[in-house]
């Protein structure tokens, strides 16, 4: 170092006494204000510190996915755009949707999708129970096992609902579409509730895939409309996030 070069040009014997106390661990101490600088996060010019990101995870299924659409017109891509799109930069949408996924996968992953940064979860399952004639019972107590795991760590929550097929009986489909009702009046005040994730786009031909299942990139487009404003309160509500130095 350029301090013991100058020293061991007066006083050679300090010369020693600094290569020992360096072999011993004893070298001098990072100043505060060099552990502060190694300390702090580096940050691309135009991104947004890790610190005061606030993710928004969409637990779902093959709809959520995308299935049939490129990765950029599912619908939580398209909310993607909607928030950069009026200044939201902080916000950042994550797509943890499986195809093929009922609220009992949903349940045992959801651990998995939690995160410090994750603030708001968007809980959109139940499809592939109808489709497979799971109880609605079952059904609703998957979601009130997903929706508590995420209360529990702090995450806001709201909740899709889902209809259940025509070719299932009125029976069961008013017994389905209860499932969710049920859970929004137990909840109420603690969780948002948007009655049915494909309003405005199930059953309309042009807004969906040959299959009249899955939306088409017009009707992604429509979800996330849908979808859109009550998730915007959720964010416009969350506390500051804390500001880095």
């Amino acid at each position: 170092m350029p301090v013991f070069t100058s020293l061991r040009a007066f006083v050679p014997a300090l010369a020693v006494l600094a290569g020992f106390m360096a072999t011993a661990g004893c070298g001098p101490a990072a100043s505060p204000q060099q552990g502060n600088a190694a300390e702090e996060e580096v940050v691309e010019p135009g991104q947004v510190p890790a610190s005061q990101q606030t993710v928004v995870v969409v637990l779902g299924d093959s709809l959520t996915a995308g299935l049939g659409v490129l990765t950029e017109e599912s619908f939580p891509s398209r909310l993607q755009y909607l928030f950069t799109g009026e200044g939201y930069e902080e916000v950042e949408i994550q797509n943890a949707g499986v195809s093929g996924d009922t609220t009992a996968g949903g349940l045992r992953r959801v651990q998995s999708v939690l995160a410090p940064n994750v603030k708001i979860a968007v809980v959109a399952l139940g499809g592939n129970d109808a489709l497979r004639g799971l109880s609605a019972t079952q059904t609703r107590e998957n979601l009130v096992g997903i929706i508590n795991t995420f209360l529990a760590s702090g995450v806001h929550v709201l909740l899709a609902g889902m209809e259940a097929p025509t070719n299932l009986g009125e029976d069961y489909r008013t017994a389905f579409r209860s499932a969710y009702s049920q859970i929004a009046s137990d909840y109420n005040g603690r969780i948002r509730f948007i009655p049915f994730l494909l309003e405005g786009v199930g059953g309309a031909p042009a807004l969906n895939q040959a299959d009249g299942i899955h939306p088409n990139a017009e009707g992604a487009q429509a979800v996330a409309d849908h979808l859109y404003p009550t998730l915007r309160d959720m964010v416009d509500e969350l506390p500051p996030a804390p500001v880095s130095r």
